[in-house]
């Protein structure tokens, strides 16, 4: 039986590993967060998109093991790195994956092979961390052991496009990584989709991400100007839709969130500038328009609070949903947290309502309560941010509390749509 790692049990890493032992691996998944793991040989998912049940089920195989000792992962066939690759101070941090690399190194046997799944810019597996596998290891890449790059393309909350569902792009070194590679996706995914080089597959994530932050970019300036213009932008989306072709539906928002739309095209814009010297100038336009939503939020909230007569300081302002994707308790890089900031510094009294949001994630300082008649008729102005299904909306309609629906989900008297 082939033995599997899976370092980084998150969002990405954790349906990996739950897939690797449902079609038979014995499945090692290594994570640095010592709560993160404790909660999982409880047999306790923090990721949406498993479910308690199949966690445990898993664990019932005997096949699946969660810790934080490397030393498990000794004599493994297969290791496939999903560690965050975040921003910091505007650069990329590859750290979470050089530190994965090093201490993966140190267990490469001949015929192991190591896959790079984390997001990052293109060069990064061959020029970053094949080195340091080979240092680590002793042994040299596609002579002795084998490397790849595979985008993760997993979307938190999609019923219908899921790991398994959602073809995978796979990548090698060379031909014999390739095939390897390959071979490993095909028995955990549908459908793979082979591409000529690590690069070419990390070129692939940054494409993917970089058209949706630019075409969110533009719905999001076209919000702003179509509400100066008194236009429904929200019904021209919808007709627009409705040609059979040429035309991608892409709606506004409050800002873009998560882990990909703020990070990932910044890292394709930094590397451009680094390698031959130019502004990737529709990401850094794109990134322009996208990072100020937050504020076009409170400035539009500002204003409803004036028609009323009332100033935005010891104003009580409930914010309904934190999280930047719906369905999701993932408040990394979440407009909402922008938002939070600005109604601090003009004096509101913030509250919020965000259920999926666990409480070691929660904002520090920001009230919790939740989506309820009285909360909604003691507040001042409402922000819906995040339309979750388990939220009751139908409560926002019950009172006469003026609502900034960013979402385009309400109707009444009192709700402005974004």
């Amino acid at each position: 039986m082939k033995k599997i790692v899976v370092v980084g049990q998150g969002y990405v890493g954790l349906p990996v590993a739950m897939r690797a032992v449902e079609v038979g691996f014995d499945v090692v998944g290594i994570d640095i967060d010592q709560r993160r793991v404790d909660s999982l040989v409880q047999g306790t998912s923090f990721v949406g998109d498993i479910s308690d049940e199949e966690l445990r089920r898993n664990l019932a195989t005997g096949r699946y093991l969660p810790t934080i000792n490397y030393e498990d992962v000794a004599d493994f066939d297969f290791g496939v790195i999903t560690v965050p690759t975040p921003l910091k101070e505007g650069l990329p941090d590859l750290s979470y994956i050089t530190d994965a690399a090093e201490a993966l190194a140190k267990f490469i046997k001949p015929g192991s092979t190591v896959i790079l799944e984390s997001t990052t810019h293109p060069g990064t597996t061959e020029e970053i961390m094949v080195p340091i596998l080979e240092v680590g290891s002793g042994l040299k890449a596609e002579t002795d052991f084998f490397v790849g790059y595979s985008p993760e393309r997993i979307d938190p909350g999609n019923k219908t496009w899921g790991f398994v569902e959602t073809p995978k792009v796979v990548s090698g070194l060379g031909p014999k990584s390739l095939i390897r590679v390959k071979e490993l996706y095909d028995e955990l995914v549908d459908r793979t989709v082979p591409v000529g080089t690590p690069k070419e597959a990390e070129m692939t994530k940054l494409l993917e991400n970089t058209f949706r932050h630019v075409n969110i970019a533009l719905v999001n300036e076209l919000a702003i100007y179509a509400h100066g213009l008194g236009i429904n932008l929200w019904e021209s989306i919808e007709a627009a839709s409705t040609k059979p072709f040429g035309f991608m539906k892409f709606v506004p928002g409050p800002g873009v969130g998560g882990h990909c739309l703020p990070v990932d095209p910044s890292y394709l814009s930094w590397h451009v500038k680094r390698q031959l010297g130019h502004a990737f100038r529709f990401v850094e336009l794109a990134n322009d328009v996208n990072d100020h939503m937050p504020d076009y939020v409170v400035r539009r909230l500002i204003m409803t609070l004036n028609d009323i007569g009332k100033p935005m300081r010891g104003s009580r302002i409930l914010l309904v949903g934190l999280a930047y994707k719906k369905n999701t308790g993932d408040v990394r890089e979440a407009p909402s947290l922008r938002i939070i900031k600005l109604l601090d510094e003009f004096g509101a009294l913030v509250l919020a309502a965000d259920d999926l949001v666990e409480d070691h994630h929660w904002p520090a300082g920001l009230k919790r309560t939740s989506l309820d008649s009285e909360n909604v008729r003691s507040s001042d102005a409402i922000v819906l941010v995040t339309d979750h299904d388990y939220f009751d909306l139908s409560v926002l309609g019950e009172h006469e509390v003026p609502t900034l629906d960013t979402k385009n989900v309400l109707k009444g008297d009192f709700v402005e749509r974004l």
